[in-house]
């Protein structure tokens, strides 16, 4: 049975939360047992520093005598050696309980990272084709509008689309349709330059925007497609497309812009139709040409030139009387 993921995901999050308590916790011990061995320092050096210098002081005032201080450094040494060696032992196995929490948080950081990455990529990346989705070309285009704006440098948006994209589909199967929009994808992820952003806005319909591009450009980098010809069991199908494009202008919008590449993507779509209904005229009107009916002439034969001839004679005859 799967886990609610909204709970794994606080369950996570509380571990990370208890995780980096638990690191401030170690490191305020640390610091603590830091400053309670250098105020024993602090306090101990002094007196062995004037137990040693000044033993004659203490040997006048009758305190003890110099062998007795030697003795009393001796053992205010071995006092601060071991408090010394105690917290040294300490702060290692603190600072190495702090390593190894830090090591596992910066791995559990870095995790996440990826994750929010891969989450990232998959919210702006269409999942068939792996170009950019509509919601994120959206937003791209604002910003290109934006500095398009800003730096007066030429913004193009090129709308491109299938022809006969259905037809595909109906007669090859969807299978089909998606490998050709696979194809298209790669071939035109390798034609535009690294700065271009390739959108895919849904079914067959794409758009690319170019920034601080020249319209000459264009030719070129549809030029590098090439023909497609799509290979599916045991068939070649030829994938054709058509395109329309459009320069940023003053007072453009993301609407205004796609609107101009739209109108002119289905200005050359009804190009190609008339080109393509005008070829089919002119294939079939030889065969309509050869089917239209002919006269044939007969010669008369030798009985029809006899009964000519009689209905002649007869007419002849009533017109005499």
């Amino acid at each position: 049975m799967a886990g609610n993921p909204t709970a794994e995901k606080r369950a996570s999050e509380t571990t990370r939360r208890q995780d980096f308590e638990n690191s401030l916790v170690v490191l305020e011990g640390i610091t603590s047992r830091h400053a309670w061995s250098s105020a024993q320092l602090i306090l101990l050096l002094p007196v062995m520093i004037i137990l040693l210098a000044l033993p004659w002081l203490f040997s006048h005032f009758g305190v003890f005598d110099q062998t007795a201080a030697t003795v009393l450094v001796g053992v205010l040494v071995a006092m601060l050696w071991v408090v010394s060696a105690f917290t040294l032992t300490h702060q290692r196995r603190d600072l190495q309980q702090l390593r190894e929490g830090l090591i596992e948080q910066m791995d559990a950081a870095t995790r996440n990272r990826v994750k929010g990455e891969k989450l990232y990529g998959l919210s702006i990346l269409d999942p068939l084709t792996g170009l950019y989705n509509r919601r994120f070309g959206e937003t791209r285009l604002k910003e290109e509008i934006a500095r398009a704006l800003q730096s007066k440098d030429p913004l193009l948006v090129l709308a491109l689309d299938f022809d006969r994209f259905k037809q595909i589909n109906d007669q090859y199967g969807h299978a089909a349709g998606d490998l050709a929009l696979k194809e298209f994808s790669r071939r035109l992820q390798r034609a535009i330059r690294a700065c271009d952003v390739p959108i895919r806005v849904g079914g067959d319909e794409f758009l690319v925007i170019f920034p601080e591009c020249a319209r000459e450009m264009i030719d070129v980098i549809l030029s590098r497609m090439g023909s497609i010809v799509l290979k599916f069991e045991g068939h070649e199908i030829p994938v054709n497309f058509s395109h329309g494009l459009a320069q940023y202008e003053i007072n453009d919008t993301p609407a205004t812009m796609v609107h101009r590449a739209d109108k002119r993507l289905y200005a050359a779509k009804a190009k190609r139709k008339d080109a393509e209904r005008g070829e089919q005229l002119l294939t079939e009107q030889p065969a309509t040409s050869a089917a239209e009916p002919s006269v044939v002439l007969e010669e008369p034969t030798g009985s029809d030139q006899q009964a000519g001839m009689s209905l002649n004679l007869e007419a002849a005859e009533l017109h005499l009387d």
